[in-house]
């Protein structure tokens, strides 16, 4: 049922509940719907003045690393940020000059930190989105806020959930990868470890044994060493750019690779997938290639 394309497809109207799992959710193909939150208040409110005021003295939780990827491979270990606690304001002047202060910045907790730690802006968008939800026939999961540094990224992996991802200001660039490309997207097995910033601008990295080995993909999209993996050549990647008021639907299990635009905001909804027949199909591929036990 996976179908392969080599562009994302746009619609211009969400249509039907039943139309949207027709024609997306049950073959598991991803599709931009266009300005599908435009009329959402944060679109236009969600200012920088607009949120020190709403939410600026209030704590939240900052991913802080030296080279702006969290969760990815990084000399030889699975490398997860550093957890700060900041002020909202504070992290705000960061991104408003990131040149004055060392690291990278990323409100990126996953946790459905919107309704936990955002909580006066809930109002502004939305505690799901109607026509997915009914679609589904349940409610999210999660839903997360995101805002960052242009050179926060997050590597390639995929998730067991529907999501669909809302962009509110400025964009996101995804890569994408369909289930059916696992064969040919590479796998290592890493410690994990965690950053750790030691005096200003010196981060080091610092191995946490209660968590044991990670399997991450371990190639970079970006600039894959096809020499190394050379059966990367026979992935098919799709591009695509999400635009503020823009919803992506990203089908569960589809590889991503995200990057955006700088002090991006973005929400995501995650819906918890069906592991039916395409599940099953994704786990006979999976049985089929060295993936199973990553090395």
């Amino acid at each position: 049922e996976y179908q392969l394309s080599k562009e994302v497809s746009v619609v211009d109207d969400v249509g039907t509940p039943l139309e949207v799992y027709r024609d997306w959710v049950a073959p598991n193909r991803p599709v931009i719907f266009r300005g599908a939150v435009r009329d959402w208040p944060a679109i236009k409110k969600w200012t920088f003045d607009y949120l020190r005021e709403q939410i600026g003295s209030k704590s939240v939780s900052v991913a802080v690393t030296p080279n702006g990827y969290a969760d990815a491979p990084y000399n030889g270990y699975f490398a997860m940020p550093e957890e700060r606690s900041m002020k909202f304001s504070t992290f705000l002047d960061i991104m408003e000059d990131p040149k004055n202060y060392p690291g990278v910045f990323y409100v990126q907790k996953q946790n459905s930190n919107f309704a936990t730690e955002f909580t006066e802006l809930l109002a502004d968008a939305a505690p799901d989105i109607p026509w997915f939800t009914q679609a589904l026939g349940q409610p999210p999961d999660a839903v997360n806020f995101w805002m960052g540094d242009q050179r926060a990224v997050s590597s390639m992996h995929k998730d067991h959930y529907e999501n669909i991802y809302c962009v509110v200001s400025g964009y996101k660039d995804f890569i994408l990868h369909p289930p059916t490309d696992m064969p040919w997207v590479p796998y290592k097995c890493y410690p994990a470890a965690t950053f750790k910033e030691v005096t200003p601008g010196n981060f080091i990295i610092e191995e946490n044994t209660s968590i044991g080995t990670v399997p991450w993909i371990c190639i970079n999209p970006l600039k894959p060493d096809l020499k190394k993996y050379p059966q990367y050549k026979s992935a098919t990647a799709v591009h695509c750019r999400v635009h503020a008021g823009d919803a992506l639907y990203l089908p569960s299990l589809w590889f991503h690779h995200v990057q955006q635009s700088h002090a991006c905001i973005a929400l995501n909804y995650w819906y918890d997938m069906e592991f039916d027949i395409k599940y099953n199909y994704y786990k006979f591929v999976q049985n089929l290639s060295w993936i199973t036990e990553p090395e």
